[in-house]
């Protein structure tokens, strides 16, 4: 379709155990030059939150000798049929504004895509990537609130992974 945005060729993917397509990995260009280089986890939803927290990391990121940037989506689990096609269809729009960001500053950056509980990815992609950082943006809930609607930022609070930088 015209109207869609043209979504690259994933540079890798994982499946479970049952074949479901549940994970997708993009690369910028140029890509990451040494993905393994001090990195920090960006997760990016959308939102302004979420773009607040990538400011912060490209600063960060400049002000470093060395600093590997990771985006992180996560998206609801779909049926394994839908993941095939949907999985990229949700994640790359809801990224954009988060790359673009990265990109207006030639900073090199590398998109997991992934499913299931946010916090539970969020913190398996941080341990398994060996990050210094884990960086969210706050959507500045007050304690009821957090405890209501259960943000992602107060379960990765609770898990136990890489620091947490919460950009408010």
């Amino acid at each position: 379709m015209s109207g869609e945005p043209r979504i690259p060729t994933a540079a890798g993917c994982q499946r479970d155990s049952d074949g479901r397509l549940v994970g997708l990995i993009f690369d910028s260009t140029p890509p990451l030059p040494a993905p393994g280089t001090n990195p920090w986890l960006v997760a990016v939803d959308g939102s302004d939150n979420a773009l607040r927290a990538v400011g912060y990391a490209v600063r960060q990121a400049g002000e470093m000798h060395a600093c590997s940037l990771h985006l992180v989506n996560v998206q609801h689990w779909l049926s394994k049929e839908a993941a095939e096609t949907e999985l990229a269809r949700k994640a790359w729009p809801a990224t954009a504004r988060a790359r673009a960001v990265l990109d207006a500053d030639s900073q090199p950056w590398r998109l997991h895509v992934a499913m299931g509980d946010a916090a539970e990815r969020i913190m398996e992609l941080a341990v398994g990537l060996h990050c210094n950082r884990i960086v969210v943006g706050s959507r500045r809930l007050g304690v009821a609130e957090s405890l209501l609607f259960g943000s992602v930022t107060n379960k990765l609070m609770l898990l136990s992974g890489p620091p947490l930088e919460v950009v408010p």
